[in-house]
């Protein structure tokens, strides 16, 4: 929606007119009269000329995006037409949007009758739920007597989801462990997940082969099956805010919450049920599911949140009330405390199999001793892996040259046509 506005900066000028006219009245003069004519002169040119841009000025701005991660490139383009006779020579546009690392405000002019394009790039820094607009333009007549503003309070929220990643060291087996690999061993029989194909023996069932494969290769094979049946993963993420330490891109809950993102598409990839369980300023809680609508929705839930003041042992301990038997939970954790072991020996009661991921606090600049956190999960026998700052870093850079062509192809499909903003 456009509003405008004309707006009358030299506020003088109409009093000083009459002062003019009384004087040449009274005492006629050359100078009274030169005056006179002169500044009304100027007067009504700007008028006509800031009416001429109040009327003709026109912007459109048009956003191609669906959604997007941190990292991502965000491109806008904008068009401006000035219907009207009168040139702008100068022309502020001012853009009120909020996402972090996106500034659309420029200065320009215009000449009348005519039409102007540009482009303006960015990049999301920052996970969260932003808006694009209002925009704002200010114009006026050259003497500077009158200003006029165009409102375009059209506005669009957009979601900045936080990055996905591959994380070569950490890999989740089906009961939760955590480590260098999976030991899974190759099952003729039929059990619960397919895994890959070997060549036909005697023995084999006919109802597993696999016929493309087979075709492919000109000799039968069959599909071989993961010998270990799945569970439920649940993902706890700590979102204290007296434990988590550091600020912006480089803060603990920052990278813990990549890893969250990486770890939970890692899961529903490889066929795994997904929950997932955080409380900062809100509470966040979806039971475990296995498809694409879960991936959208956890990836929200975990652009939106922010630290809170509930500490981790109360998430986990309405965790052991809730989640079932046999299931295996990823607790990310910057907390040095220990406090939340108790509610986590419980849960392990239960047939729960935990893996930490402890986040270093000393390395992001907070307090504790990450030693003797460890030293207690070792003599508990509980997976855990430390996770320092450097870890994230450049980690697109260590992605095989297949899975970044892969990832430059998503970003491609998810790329929509231009969409008006105003």
């Amino acid at each position: 929606m456009k509003k405008t506005e004309l707006i009358l900066r030299k506020k003088i000028i109409p009093f000083l007119i009459p002062i003019l006219l009384i004087n040449q009245i009274i005492s006629p003069r050359k100078v009274w009269m030169i005056l006179l004519v002169g500044v009304s002169a100027v007067f009504l040119i700007s008028y006509y000329w800031a009416k001429s841009l109040q009327n003709g000025l026109h912007l459109t701005r048009e956003m191609r995006f669906g959604w997007s991660q941190v990292g991502d490139h965000l491109q806008e383009r904008f068009f401006l037409s000035n219907d009207g006779w009168a040139p702008a020579v100068w022309l502020h546009l001012e853009d009120h949007s909020d996402l972090a690392g996106y500034e659309a405000s420029t200065i320009m002019r215009i000449g009348g009758n005519s039409i102007r394009k540009w482009f303006k790039r960015g990049i999301c820094e920052r996970r969260g739920l932003f808006t694009i607009g209002p925009t704002s333009l200010y114009t006026g007549d050259p003497f500077g007597i009158f200003e006029v503003c165009l409102e375009y309070s059209a506005t669009v929220n957009m979601m900045v989801m936080p990055p996905i990643v591959t994380l070569p060291e950490i890999q989740i087996a089906a009961g939760g462990k955590i480590g260098e690999g999976t030991n899974i061993t190759k099952s003729w029989d039929h059990t619960v997940t397919a895994s890959g194909v070997r060549e036909y023996q005697p023995r084999d069932s006919l109802r597993y082969i696999h016929w493309p494969t087979s075709a492919r290769r000109k000799n039968l094979y069959v599909r071989t099956f993961d010998s270990t049946p799945t569970s439920d993963q649940w993902i706890f993420m700590d979102m204290n805010q007296n434990v988590h330490a550091g600020v912006g891109e480089g803060a603990s809950e920052e990278h813990g919450i990549i890893l969250a993102a990486s770890l939970m598409n890692w899961s529903l990839e490889h066929g795994r049920a997904v929950g997932f369980g955080a409380h900062g300023t809100e509470f966040s809680w979806f039971a475990p599911r296995q498809d694409e609508t879960q991936k959208w929705t956890i990836l929200r839930a975990l652009a939106l949140l922010e630290l809170g003041e509930e500490p981790l042992e109360r998430l986990l301990e309405a965790a052991r009330r809730s989640i079932r038997f046999k299931s295996s939970a990823i607790i990310i954790t910057p907390d040095l405390s220990g406090a939340w072991l108790n509610p986590l020996l419980l849960m392990m009661n239960k047939g729960i199999i935990p893996t930490i991921l402890l986040l270093n606090a000393p390395a992001f600049g907070g307090k504790g001793n990450a030693e003797q956190v460890q030293k207690k999960l070792v003599n508990l026998g509980l997976n855990h892996f430390l996770v320092n700052p450097e870890y994230l870093d450049n980690m697109e850079m260590q992605l095989s040259p297949a899975t970044q062509k892969r990832r430059e192809e998503y970003k491609e499909a998810r790329k929509v046509h231009w969409r008006p903003l105003i």
